[in-house]
Protein backbone atom coordinates (compact mmCIF):
# COMPACT_ATOMS: atom_id res chain seq x y z
CA UNK A 1 0.00 0.00 0.00
CA UNK A 2 2.76 2.86 0.88
CA UNK A 3 4.49 1.91 -2.64
CA UNK A 4 1.12 2.63 -4.42
CA UNK A 5 0.96 6.06 -2.92
CA UNK A 6 4.50 6.81 -2.67
CA UNK A 7 4.43 6.15 -6.71
CA UNK A 8 1.05 8.08 -7.38
CA UNK A 9 2.96 11.49 -5.44
CA UNK A 10 5.47 10.86 -7.72
CA UNK A 11 3.71 10.64 -10.85
CA UNK A 12 1.20 13.91 -9.71
CA UNK A 13 4.10 16.05 -9.08
CA UNK A 14 5.64 15.35 -13.09
CA UNK A 15 2.33 17.42 -14.58
CA UNK A 16 3.04 20.65 -12.44
CA UNK A 17 5.76 23.22 -13.61
CA UNK A 18 7.97 21.80 -11.08
CA UNK A 19 11.46 23.20 -9.00
CA UNK A 20 13.52 21.44 -6.64
CA UNK A 21 13.30 23.28 -3.02
CA UNK A 22 15.35 22.63 -0.21
CA UNK A 23 13.61 24.54 2.99
CA UNK A 24 13.75 23.96 6.85
CA UNK A 25 11.40 24.54 9.91
CA UNK A 26 11.21 25.36 13.67
CA UNK A 27 8.27 24.87 15.27
CA UNK A 28 6.16 23.89 18.37
CA UNK A 29 4.91 20.08 19.05
CA UNK A 30 2.14 18.74 21.37
CA UNK A 31 1.72 15.00 22.05
CA UNK A 32 -1.18 13.65 23.33
CA UNK A 33 -2.07 9.76 23.98
CA UNK A 34 -5.24 7.68 23.72
CA UNK A 35 -4.53 4.99 26.51
CA UNK A 36 -2.56 6.70 28.95
CA UNK A 37 -2.82 10.37 30.53
CA UNK A 38 0.47 11.42 29.30
CA UNK A 39 1.34 14.36 27.53
CA UNK A 40 4.69 15.78 25.75
CA UNK A 41 5.43 19.15 24.22
CA UNK A 42 8.78 19.98 22.68
CA UNK A 43 10.47 22.03 19.42
CA UNK A 44 11.13 20.38 16.38
CA UNK A 45 13.29 21.23 13.59
CA UNK A 46 12.66 19.43 10.33
CA UNK A 47 14.71 20.02 7.13
CA UNK A 48 13.16 18.87 3.87
CA UNK A 49 13.83 18.14 0.63
CA UNK A 50 10.57 18.86 -2.26
CA UNK A 51 9.49 18.78 -6.19
CA UNK A 52 7.16 20.53 -7.22
CA UNK A 53 5.24 24.08 -8.07
CA UNK A 54 4.97 26.54 -5.54
CA UNK A 55 1.24 26.85 -6.97
CA UNK A 56 0.18 23.70 -7.61
CA UNK A 57 1.36 20.29 -6.73
CA UNK A 58 4.67 18.96 -4.84
CA UNK A 59 6.42 15.82 -3.01
CA UNK A 60 7.95 16.76 0.00
CA UNK A 61 10.73 14.18 1.62
CA UNK A 62 11.18 15.75 5.64
CA UNK A 63 13.82 14.48 8.35
CA UNK A 64 12.34 15.84 11.38
CA UNK A 65 14.29 16.14 15.18
CA UNK A 66 12.53 16.78 18.28
CA UNK A 67 14.31 17.62 21.16
CA UNK A 68 12.15 15.65 23.85
CA UNK A 69 11.51 16.81 27.11
CA UNK A 70 9.05 13.83 28.26
CA UNK A 71 9.43 11.14 30.47
CA UNK A 72 6.82 8.49 29.14
CA UNK A 73 8.39 5.24 27.98
CA UNK A 74 11.67 5.59 29.92
CA UNK A 75 11.73 3.70 33.31
CA UNK A 76 15.74 4.55 34.47
CA UNK A 77 15.58 8.53 33.20
CA UNK A 78 14.22 10.40 30.37
CA UNK A 79 13.05 9.59 26.75
CA UNK A 80 15.68 10.56 24.20
CA UNK A 81 14.76 12.71 21.13
CA UNK A 82 12.75 11.88 18.42
CA UNK A 83 14.06 11.61 14.82
CA UNK A 84 11.51 11.18 11.94
CA UNK A 85 11.04 10.80 8.35
CA UNK A 86 7.88 11.99 6.52
CA UNK A 87 7.00 11.76 2.93
CA UNK A 88 4.09 14.16 1.80
CA UNK A 89 2.20 15.24 -1.25
CA UNK A 90 1.26 18.53 -1.18
CA UNK A 91 -1.63 20.85 -3.12
CA UNK A 92 -1.33 24.74 -3.57
CA UNK A 93 -3.47 27.32 -5.03
CA UNK A 94 -3.05 30.28 -6.66
CA UNK A 95 -6.08 32.63 -5.47
CA UNK A 96 -3.77 35.70 -7.17
CA UNK A 97 -2.68 37.06 -3.89
CA UNK A 98 0.44 37.52 -2.40
CA UNK A 99 0.49 33.98 -0.88
CA UNK A 100 -0.54 30.21 -1.60
CA UNK A 101 -2.38 28.07 0.77
CA UNK A 102 -1.92 24.66 0.56
CA UNK A 103 -2.92 21.18 2.32
CA UNK A 104 -0.83 18.29 2.85
CA UNK A 105 -1.10 14.47 3.08
CA UNK A 106 1.52 12.04 3.78
CA UNK A 107 3.20 9.08 6.05
CA UNK A 108 6.61 8.62 8.12
CA UNK A 109 8.17 6.90 10.42
CA UNK A 110 10.78 7.41 13.20
CA UNK A 111 13.05 6.28 16.22
CA UNK A 112 12.71 7.82 20.21
CA UNK A 113 15.74 6.62 21.96
CA UNK A 114 14.33 5.28 25.77
CA UNK A 115 15.52 4.07 28.58
CA UNK A 116 13.95 0.78 29.73
CA UNK A 117 16.11 -2.37 30.75
CA UNK A 118 14.70 -4.52 27.72
CA UNK A 119 14.41 -2.01 25.34
CA UNK A 120 16.62 1.02 24.22
CA UNK A 121 14.80 2.37 21.25
CA UNK A 122 10.68 2.19 19.84
CA UNK A 123 9.77 3.24 16.35
CA UNK A 124 6.87 4.27 14.88
CA UNK A 125 4.87 4.99 12.06
CA UNK A 126 2.79 8.04 11.57
CA UNK A 127 -0.37 9.70 9.42
CA UNK A 128 0.43 13.17 8.54
CA UNK A 129 -2.08 15.58 7.30
CA UNK A 130 -2.20 19.78 7.27
CA UNK A 131 -2.84 22.87 5.92
CA UNK A 132 -0.39 26.26 5.09
CA UNK A 133 1.00 28.98 3.52
CA UNK A 134 3.78 29.39 1.37
CA UNK A 135 4.55 33.19 1.45
CA UNK A 136 6.96 34.26 -1.43
CA UNK A 137 9.71 37.06 -0.72
CA UNK A 138 11.42 36.57 -3.56
CA UNK A 139 10.95 34.41 -6.88
CA UNK A 140 13.09 32.06 -5.21
CA UNK A 141 12.94 32.50 -1.60
CA UNK A 142 9.53 31.95 0.70
CA UNK A 143 8.43 31.57 4.04
CA UNK A 144 6.14 28.70 4.97
CA UNK A 145 3.27 29.23 7.84
CA UNK A 146 2.37 25.31 8.73
CA UNK A 147 -0.59 22.99 11.18
CA UNK A 148 0.78 19.34 10.88
CA UNK A 149 -1.73 16.80 12.70
CA UNK A 150 -0.05 13.38 13.08
CA UNK A 151 -1.72 10.20 13.84
CA UNK A 152 1.05 7.80 15.35
CA UNK A 153 1.21 4.40 16.26
CA UNK A 154 4.43 3.14 18.56
CA UNK A 155 5.98 -0.29 18.34
CA UNK A 156 4.86 -2.49 21.63
CA UNK A 157 6.79 -2.21 24.71
CA UNK A 158 8.06 -5.14 26.62
CA UNK A 159 6.99 -4.97 29.43
CA UNK A 160 8.22 -8.97 30.37
CA UNK A 161 5.45 -10.38 31.10
CA UNK A 162 3.16 -8.10 28.44
CA UNK A 163 3.60 -6.35 25.40
CA UNK A 164 1.42 -2.73 24.95
CA UNK A 165 0.82 -0.38 22.12
CA UNK A 166 0.23 3.01 22.15
CA UNK A 167 -1.34 5.59 20.00
CA UNK A 168 -0.72 9.37 20.12
CA UNK A 169 -2.22 12.70 18.31
CA UNK A 170 0.27 15.04 17.63
CA UNK A 171 -0.21 19.05 16.91
CA UNK A 172 2.48 20.88 15.05
CA UNK A 173 2.77 24.48 14.61
CA UNK A 174 5.93 25.24 12.18
CA UNK A 175 7.47 28.76 11.07
CA UNK A 176 9.91 27.99 8.03
CA UNK A 177 11.90 29.16 4.77
CA UNK A 178 12.14 27.31 1.55
CA UNK A 179 14.40 28.17 -1.53
CA UNK A 180 13.39 27.06 -4.67
CA UNK A 181 15.60 26.13 -7.54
Amino acid sequence: MKKIILLTLLITSLYSKATVYVGADYGYYSENFDSIDAKSSSNLTRLKVGYGDIKSYAVEFSLEYVMNKSNIFSVEGQDGNKLGFDIALIKAYDFNKYFYPYVKVGFGSGVLDISRSVQSRLSYGSFNAGAGFYIPITQHVDIELAYLYKQVSYEPINFISYRKSYQSKINTTSLGINIRF
